[in-house]
């Protein structure tokens, strides 16, 4: 549909539609608190074990590969069950960080909820925690995935006073 307004080309009329367009988008808004993008700005601690759940939770929100990468170990392996196939697909740091990538970047919202502990077993240098989660992955309106589960994540550490680092999940979801 074309519409003619007489004066949708004046300097004033295009003045006001990007003023307006700024003032929505929230860059001239006096009101609205500043972003902050930095990777660092949810508010996680990966010296604790909450704390790693805390900062992969928010790497999924905020679709952050940077902080996502920071939770895994050089040695990290990720193993999920083929039921079709009736086998244990495994692999590494470096398809794991492909993965998340196109996963952050072709989703519109990730909404990552996790739930209760179901067992663990801890230690000062090492913990293997199984915990339940939801998953709710928005491709766009009219594609949404669902996806409950459990992580059962090996989680270590050189000292006490080193961040934890995950080096195994074994994902146990209905995915």
């Amino acid at each position: 549909m074309h519409h003619r307004h007489a004066h949708r080309n004046s300097p004033v009329c295009l003045w006001a539609l990007s003023l307006t367009c700024l003032v929505v988008s929230g860059c001239l808004n006096p009101f609205a608190p500043g972003r902050d993008d930095s990777p660092s700005a949810p508010a996680c601690d990966p010296h604790t074990v909450e704390g790693i759940f805390q900062c992969f939770q928010a790497a999924y929100t905020f679709r952050d590969t940077t902080l996502y990468g920071q939770l895994l170990d050089a040695q990290f392996i990720f193993v999920y069950r083929n039921y079709d196939l009736a086998i244990d697909v495994t692999w590494g740091r470096d398809e794991e960080m492909r993965s998340t990538f196109g996963l952050f970047q072709n989703a519109q919202k990730l909404d990552l909820i996790w739930n209760n502990v179901v067992s663990t077993n801890a230690e000062s240098t090492s913990v293997n925690i199984v915990r339940g989660f939801n998953l709710t992955i928005v491709f766009n309106p009219s594609e949404i995935d669902q996806v409950d589960g459990y992580a059962n994540l090996t989680l270590q550490r050189a000292r006490v006073s080193d961040p934890w680092k995950i080096v195994r999940w074994r994902d146990e979801s209905n995915f």
